[in-house]
């Protein structure tokens, strides 16, 4: 998949850079929007599969070990995390010592997951299986709708199963993205 950050000291170049190894939903992005294709497109899609797909929704960070590690330290400078397994699959608890610390780190989201089946339709263009997978996967949003605040998405649900809807109720941005490659998906 495709590095989400380069890590460097104040001062080195991103040339000399270390990418890190986290793998996380933004790598979508670059397949979903064309950028990249072939195989590395399709690895990384595959790889979301696996690791950051939850019933309608996607982690912001895989359940696996990174490198370099991703400490998450507390206000008052105290370890929060492993940093060498950051993946937080539990959205609850204390704002600052919990929540914050899950919020990019295994927290599933709703609003990027359509993304992910832009990504997978992109990264196998005209494959009709793939464009039937990524409807199924879009429309597993509908038990979302059905279960929580009635026609809307959550914002967040749980990284870790049962995946239990968090953080607002009826998030917009959800909503109209779930629309946005739902219509996308259609027309092509």
């Amino acid at each position: 998949w495709f590095a989400d950050l380069l890590v460097a000291a104040v001062g080195v170049s991103a040339a000399d850079a270390v990418p890190d190894n986290a793998l996380r939903s933004n790598c979508l992005l670059a397949v979903g929007l064309g950028m990249a294709g072939g195989e590395k497109a399709q690895r990384c899609v595959e790889a979301a599969r696996r690791h950051l797909i939850v019933p309608g929704a996607i982690r912001s960070l895989a359940p696996l070990p990174v490198e370099p590690p991703l400490a998450v330290v507390g206000n008052e400078g105290q370890p929060l995390n492993d940093p060498g397994n950051p993946y937080w699959g539990r959205y609850e608890g204390d704002e600052d010592t919990r929540r914050k610390p899950a919020y990019h780190n295994g927290t599933a989201w709703t609003w990027p997951f359509p993304s992910f089946s832009e990504a997978l339709v992109c990264a196998y263009p005209g494959d009709t299986a793939a464009r039937a997978a990524a409807r199924d996967y879009l429309w597993s949003m509908k038990r979302l709708m059905d279960e929580g605040c009635l026609g809307q998405l959550p914002e967040v649900m749980d990284g870790d199963a049962p995946h239990w809807q968090r953080g607002c109720d009826a998030q917009a941005w959800g909503a109209t993205e779930a629309l946005r490659v739902w219509r996308r998906l259609g027309r092509e």
